[in-house]
């Protein structure tokens, strides 16, 4: 009995062992194929309005479990992932104000318009075998965790998808702030920005002026100083400041995701310098 409970306590060592192994060969196969992917943990920032296709409102089934199929994709290449989502869709904090509703009020309505979003992807997510946990900035024990940084950090070394949930839980903040914060607490290697219209940063909106130029890099200072526009400058300060880079990219095509990761170049890059 004693010997059965000695060899047992070399189970959980073993077992470790053997997943150790076996990621080790995984990470070969990537590197014979030239696949292996540039970042080990990323943070995913999607805006609300890419949830809602089409329709531009509300979420839309398929658009989201397309997003859930991209997310599995880099999953799959042992990159922990962490996504914040925006809430445009539902609910936009400073179009609330602007209708006379308190603005921190308006903003709060916005976060919950956030949980809604992340609840939605956590279930598209777990349908298709990832699974998922999400975390929300302001307290709802009954559907989710709260955020809590090393708790999510042991999720994704778990290989778990974390979802950050009612932005920083403070009002004026944006997601994006969000995004930039998080990624600097979970020690993330770079932000993925998903847009639903554009495929990068551009010098105007391509929709209004055909000859707008499309960048290929830029620096945090670029995007201040020109006032760009790809995130507020709460949020371009705070990746600035931290190092942490930024890839603008679009989520409509298919496998973005993916060739983000695997460092090909697609979109606009945003660094602290341009080499």
């Amino acid at each position: 009995m004693c010997s059965f409970l000695y060899k047992g306590s070399n189970t959980s060592q073993q077992l470790r062992n053997l997943r150790e192994r076996q990621a080790s060969r995984e990470t070969e196969v990537y590197t014979e194929v030239g696949q292996k992917p540039v970042y080990k943990r990323v943070v995913l920032k999607l805006s609300g309005e890419s949830l809602s296709g089409q329709q531009g409102y509300g979420i839309e089934a398929q658009v989201i479990s397309s997003i859930a199929e991209q997310i599995k994709e880099v999953v799959e290449l042992n990159v922990e992932v962490a996504v914040v989502v925006g809430g445009g869709n539902i609910w936009r904090g400073i179009a609330g104000s602007e209708k006379g509703i308190d603005r921190a009020t308006a903003d709060y309505m916005g976060m919950l318009a956030t949980v809604m979003n992340s609840l939605a992807l956590q279930d598209a997510l777990e349908k298709i075998g990832v699974p998922t946990r999400v975390q929300t900035s302001i307290a709802m024990q009954q559907i989710a965790e709260p955020y809590i940084r090393r708790r999510a950090i042991r999720h994704l070394e778990k290989g778990r998808v974390v979802i950050f949930a009612s932005g920083t839980g403070n009002p004026y903040f944006s997601t994006d702030t969000t995004a930039a914060l998080r990624a600097a607490e979970i020690e993330a290697e770079v932000i993925l920005m998903a847009k639903n219209k554009v495929d990068g940063v551009y010098s105007a909106d391509p929709f209004k002026y055909k000859d707008a130029e499309k960048y290929e890099e830029l620096t945090y200072l670029d995007v201040l100083n020109k006032g760009l526009g790809v995130m507020d400058s709460t949020a371009s300060s705070l990746c600035m400041d931290n190092n942490i880079p930024l890839i603008v990219f679009s989520i409509t095509e298919k496998g973005n995701i993916r060739r983000a990761v695997m460092g090909e170049k697609i979109g606009t890059i945003v660094k602290g310098s341009v080499d």
